[in-house]
């Protein structure tokens, strides 16, 4: 198919393009309960063609691209006429000219993992005993689960003589955890590693039984007002997201982010823990074929790096370095326990958590929080949070205790004071 592509390119007479020729080999697991409903083993191979239309526009030289799919089973002619309609595409698309990113042949890259050691199947195995290992309980247990254990391989050739190569592997999954007393209630996870990592998927298993027991007996809402709110899992990775996205030239460019390399991004008199972020690079090369490597974002809360694909970074005047979604923090100075001390409101799950990379506005309506008085922790449902990230980043409390997620590893928990809850 690759060789039909390149064909087409040239008969076209396109001499810019970008190729991403993706095969996944996986083997999915479905389960009602503990029952293996449905077992799949797939390989899909698919490639990713972007075309690059020049031309000039009232004196000003554009680039336009258009990218579109090509699957394994198309004729020469339907890739032809493919190829066709995507260059003619192209032209309708009047971005100011760019650069596209160069370089050579290198070598193939296997990423390391423990996964890869084993069969597909055989980690599939491994990684199905971990997730129903805590399913022990009466009256909560996993409804429903799937599990897919990949293994990726990607080729990435353009125009200016990129020609990379890695493969990579991916546990990951979902699963419902139900509880039938004293109220019948349904909590949703996901999870995602890049490892054979039993350990963990055990661990989120078993918060997740406990979690959806505790809503179960959760009835009313918090009483409204200012509180000091604590949140752990995933929706600490939401919250951190919003320095990815600030740092991002696609931000940047149209003035949508004011953020500068050496821009105090927490802003003066911070009384909490000073922001570090490191930007991971999970796999050697970006979708353009540009070169990845771990970058820091924040030191001391001061901007370090400004991320993104080529075409923004031409426009900025700076290095390509690829769009980074995975970013790791150190941990905190006090223990989560430490952290759950005197009055508090523990959020432990939303209907539906955002946060506003423009604004800085976060919050969420709470599916199941713990409130503490001093004395009594007490499981609460209702309510919403509605907090400021611009106004509560200069009192940041992070926990020792460190967790991974998919695009996060860092703190398990993070305190913010005096956030509004609106309730009872």
């Amino acid at each position: 198919m690759l060789n039909k592509i390149l064909s087409a390119l040239k008969q076209n007479n396109i001499n810019t393009y970008l190729i991403n020729d993706d095969l996944k080999e996986s083997v999915e697991l479905f389960f009602i309960k503990k029952h293996l409903d449905m077992r799949r083993q797939k390989d899909v191979h698919h490639y990713s063609l972007t075309v690059y239309h020049d031309f000039v526009k009232d004196d000003v030289k554009m680039r336009g691209s258009s990218t579109v799919g090509i699957y394994n089973g198309m004729t020469e002619d339907e890739v032809n006429e493919t190829v066709k309609s995507a260059y003619f595409a192209a032209s309708f698309v009047c971005n100011p000219f760019y650069e596209i990113p160069n370089g050579k042949k290198q070598e193939h890259i296997k990423l390391e993992s423990s996964l890869a050691a084993l069969s597909l199947a055989q980690n599939a195995g491994k990684m199905t005993e971990a997730l129903f290992a805590e399913d022990n309980l009466e009256d909560t247990f996993i409804n429903s689960a799937e599990l897919f254990i990949e293994k990726t391989t990607k080729h990435i050739i353009n125009s200016n003589g990129i020609d990379v190569s890695f493969e990579k592997y991916t546990a990951k999954g979902e699963f419902v955890t139900q509880c039938i007393a004293p109220q019948d209630v349904e909590t949703y996870q996901n999870f995602s590693y890049d490892n054979l990592d039993t350990d963990a998927l055990k661990a989120k298993v078993k918060q997740a039984l406990e979690m959806t027991k505790a809503r179960a007996k959760a009835v009313k809402a918090p009483a409204a007002g200012d509180y000091n709110v604590i949140l752990s899992g995933q929706n600490v990775k939401e919250i951190f997201s919003y320095y990815l996205s600030r740092s991002n030239s696609s931000m940047i460019y149209p003035k949508y982010s004011n953020y500068e390399i050496g821009t105090n991004v927490q802003g003066e008199d911070v009384s909490g823990t000073l922001l570090n972020i490191t930007l991971k690079a999970k796999e050697p090369y970006s979708n353009e074929g540009i070169p990845m490597i771990d970058r820091p974002l924040l030191a001391d809360g001061k901007l370090q790096s400004i991320h993104g694909n080529s075409r923004f970074g031409f426009y900025l005047g700076i290095e390509p370095t690829g769009l980074y979604s995975d970013i790791l923090l150190p941990p905190g100075n006090i223990t989560f326990e430490e952290m759950k001390t005197g009055k508090y409101l523990h959020v432990i799950s939303f209907s539906d958590f955002q946060m506003d990379d423009f604004s800085g506005h976060f919050g969420g309506e709470i599916r199941l929080a713990f409130l503490s008085d001093g004395t009594t922790v007490t499981p609460v449902t209702g309510g919403s949070i509605n907090g400021n990230l611009l106004e509560t980043q200069k009192d940041f409390v992070f926990s020792k205790e460190m967790q991974i997620e998919k695009g996060y590893e860092g703190p398990y928990a993070v305190l913010f004071k005096n956030v509004s809850v609106a309730g009872e």
